[in-house]
């Protein structure tokens, strides 16, 4: 397939499932139940966290979490007393349990009694610069752990310095960084550009790009998920990312590979 012809062919898939009525079947539609900066980052986070398996599923325990915090997560993790956690040690996903929750919201608590938002643990990494996100999520990590906490959670947030694709702190960025009149990305952070933006990569998303010819290698990897942003920004240089709509629902939704 030609360049021309790829770019006009990933235009409309991307104009396709770009669309409000992509948000009520999506995990995305956790923090679009709220309209407070703070409600957006903290529902966004951990719904992009738990942003695996089943998208009912994960609809499903995201819910189910964002009720334990009373429907008002900045609130909750702001203002809740030691003993509140203990509701939270109940929670399971797949392999996230009450244990990882519960470093998370410490973790949170204490970022949020020191800084307005979430954005600033990442963009603090990041110069204008950077050609793409690594150092960001490289320095997120490192924030993120700085708190004693346990082993077992560091599997929960990925880096790229352990060359992880990074899908779901990928797919994090784009819903709060990416900003269109379709609404369904947030677009509500100011620090990291669109065309910084790494394409959130995980199987379905290596195998449609392989078959494109966007990439030679399907292994969803750090290296892979830049170089597939790489061919993207010869399609779109200032929004790569938005191709995620496009190589999800071709892989996922239409079962393209």
């Amino acid at each position: 397939m030609k360049i021309q012809q790829l770019k006009d062919f990933l235009d409309a898939k991307a104009a396709y499932y770009n669309h409000p009525d992509f948000i009520a079947n999506d995990p995305i539609s956790i923090p679009h139940q709220y309209s407070r900066l703070q409600d957006i980052e903290i529902a966004g986070f951990f719904a992009a966290i738990m942003a695996w398996g089943n998208r009912t599923s994960i609809i499903n325990k995201c819910t189910e979490l964002m009720q334990m915090m009373d429907n008002a997560p900045y609130d909750f993790i702001r203002h809740h007393e030691p003993r509140d956690r203990m509701k939270l040690m109940s929670f399971t996903h797949r392999t996230f349990n009450g244990l990882d929750l519960l470093y998370f919201v410490e973790f949170l608590q204490h970022y949020y009694t020191n800084v307005t938002s979430l954005e600033f643990a990442f963009s603090a990494h990041i110069t204008p610069e950077d050609e793409n996100v690594e150092n960001a999520l490289i320095g997120f990590n490192k924030v993120f752990f700085a708190l004693e906490h346990p082993e077992r959670t560091r599997k929960h947030i990925s880096t790229p310095a352990k060359h992880s694709a990074c899908k779901r702190l990928n797919m994090y960025l784009r819903w709060m960084v990416r900003k269109d009149e379709n609404g369904v990305d947030f677009g509500l952070w100011q620090h990291i550009s669109p065309s910084q933006l790494v394409c959130p990569m995980d199987v379905h998303v290596s195998r449609v790009a392989a078959r494109l010819g966007l990439v030679t290698d399907p292994k969803a990897d750090w290296k892979t998920a830049t170089t597939l942003t790489h061919e993207l920004k010869k399609l779109d240089p200032d929004d790569p990312a938005k191709y995620d709509f496009a190589l999800f629902g071709l892989g996922v939704i239409e079962k393209y590979v």
